[in-house]
């Protein structure tokens, strides 16, 4: 067997930091793999590589296509695999089967699957965002269990112990001796969270309430809840919120965060009183779902050497512009993640902060006690900062503020809420900035939508018709440049038959160069600015759209969804 500590100091992790761990695994009586990923001192794609190595195990970096055998789901319960992520890749191969573990130093989880599922047990090494990912795939087609806590909801539907005290973050996957009420509204969210949505919705009826879920940007309806239990629901809904139950003719914000095994999810929570009875939308940001990095959120390569080129600035702003849900934040995530935060000090204010990026101070926007995007940017500049991100530029005085700080030698990433790049621009001399600032300290304009994917297990080629030459014309594709044919999605269990799964970006990149700069001094407006553009070589939103649609990555109807038709 191959030294361990010398294959994780060859790995990166020095003598020093090594030995850090070593004491703290032995006060604390956690393993060392794990103190070592909690510390952050290697990735831990490349801590189980070593591990791997060490222990003679298999290490894959991607599960992404593994099949999960049917018996596994029937046999083995979902609190189970989730809370000691663990998953079975393939069927058994002479009574051995493999499975997928990030814990390779607890054995006792794996005994107890072992004697479950009758099998002997080789394991796997992959790290913890793989193999929940595929938990939540393998499961998503059993029953969650609504349909057992409606039962029982219907035969006790009170709001007794629905103010009882709550842990700092409540377990979703805990529903055992619970009340009716907190087991359903604790089992929406777990089979919200297994089916990727960002948000779900408690909509009143006069004689039901709908839960609905948006999954890919698309809502969806899920359960109906007998009606006589949407007050407990609201009321439920607001004790978790920290919100006041008694007040139902206001509306309320609240926030809460829930567990699922060892997983936090940031809950954002509004009520609004409607005739039918107060609404409750619950927005879900889930912590330990994975960074895209660059290269993974649909970038052509010309734009990600564009960014790449960008991101090595000492100073200027850097907007990324869409409406809410287009992936900003993503795309901001995702380049940050290419700075090196050991030679460059790094800091964010956020509402929320959605995501904990390594080697970078986050904060969090606190308006109640005065800590609003403006404040902590005036602050950020006496922390000696080289790069810093701003959630959201708002107002006048958060645009004045950033321009100050990109002016005197610092790099700035925000988003902004305009419809196109060129607009980004108008829209902060509108807001009262003086064109020379703005002119002299904008460096890029990034405008983005996303749009749904083909999905990868029912897609397929169809002749053209009619209709999709029509189609292709509005986005300027040829029939001959798709060879007469055209992607879809036939429809399967994965993608809920709507022919698509997950998500990619269409952007549109504006650099701010000489002619651009002249025009923001004469006042030009933003359909005469994106008119030369297109002339100097921009590429919009609907052109990307339209060399996805060749790729074969998305649909005609996708990306007229969610375009305009271009000026000019």
């Amino acid at each position: 067997m191959v030294n361990l500590a010398d294959l994780l100091v060859d790995a990166g992790l020095t003598r020093e930091r090594l030995e850090e761990c070593r004491r703290t695994a032995g006060v604390s009586g956690e393993s060392l793999d794990k103190v070592i990923v909690q510390k952050e001192y290697l990735p831990e794609p490349a801590l189980l590589s070593v591990y791997a190595q060490h222990l003679g195990y298999e290490f894959r970096d991607v599960l992404e296509g593994t099949s999960v055998p049917g018996s596994f789901v029937d046999t083995v319960p979902v609190q189970f695999t989730r809370n000691y992520n663990l998953i079975a890749l393939g069927d058994a191969e002479h009574g051995v089967l493999k499975v997928a573990t990030c814990a390779p130093l607890d054995p006792n989880p794996m005994d107890d699957l072992s004697a479950m599922i009758g099998f002997e047990i080789e394991p796997v090494l992959a790290t913890r965002s793989e193999i929940t990912t595929l938990i939540a795939r393998a499961y998503r087609h059993k029953a969650d269990g609504v349909d057992e806590a409606l039962d029982a909801v219907s035969e006790d539907a009170d709001i007794a112990g629905l103010a009882e005290e709550l842990d700092d973050s409540e377990d979703v996957l805990d529903v055992s001796n619970k009340a009716p009420i907190i087991k359903l509204v604790n089992t929406i969210l777990f089979q919200a969270l297994k089916l990727r949505a960002s948000d779900v919705h408690f909509h009143p009826y006069p004689d039901r309430t709908q839960v609905r879920h948006r999954i890919d940007g698309i809502l969806y309806d899920m359960d109906s809840v007998p009606r006589k239990a949407h007050e407990a629901i609201v009321s439920r809904v607001k004790v978790m919120g920290k919100m006041d139950i008694a007040e139902r003719r206001l509306p309320q914000d609240g926030r809460a965060s829930i567990r699922i095994g060892d997983g936090e999810v940031d809950v954002r929570i509004s009520s609004v009183p409607t005739t039918q009875g107060e609404r409750i939308v619950m927005r879900l940001l889930d912590k330990s779902s994975k960074l895209y990095t660059l290269d993974e959120i649909g970038l052509a390569e010309h734009n990600r050497d564009m960014l790449r080129e960008y991101l090595t600035w000492t100073h200027g702003i850097i907007l990324v512009t869409g409406p809410t849900g287009s992936g900003k934040t993503t795309t901001l995530y995702a380049g940050m993640g290419e700075i090196d935060t050991t030679q460059k000090n790094v800091l964010t204010i956020e509402d929320p902060v959605e995501y904990s990026l390594g080697g970078i101070s986050q904060v969090q926007v606190n308006t109640k006690k005065g800590l609003t995007f403006a404040s902590g940017l005036r602050s950020f500049l006496r922390q000696d900062p080289d790069v810093m991100m701003v959630g959201e530029i708002r107002d006048r005085e958060t645009s004045e503020i950033a321009i100050r700080a990109a002016l005197t030698g610092h790099l700035v990433f925000s988003t902004v809420h305009t419809n196109d790049a060129a607009s980004t621009i108008t829209r902060m001399v509108e807001q009262g900035v003086e064109p020379y600032l703005v002119s002299s300290s904008l460096i890029l304009v990034i405008a983005q939508r996303l749009v749904r994917t083909v999905c990868k297990h029912c897609r397929a080629r169809r002749p053209l018709t009619e209709e999709d030459i029509v189609k292709l014309k509005r986005l300027g594709i040829r029939p001959d440049e798709v060879e007469g044919q055209i992607w879809y999605g036939a429809g399967c269990d994965e993608c809920f038959h709507s022919g698509y799964a997950g998500r990619t970006a269409l952007y549109e990149f504006l650099p701010v160069d000489e002619q651009l700069r002249t025009e923001i001094m004469e006042g030009v407006t933003a359909s005469k600015m994106k008119i030369g553009a297109i002339e100097r070589g921009l590429i919009t939103l609907r052109i990307d759209g339209a060399d996805k649609v060749r790729k074969g990555l998305t649909t005609t109807d996708e990306v007229l969804r969610v375009t305009q038709l271009d000026v000019g």
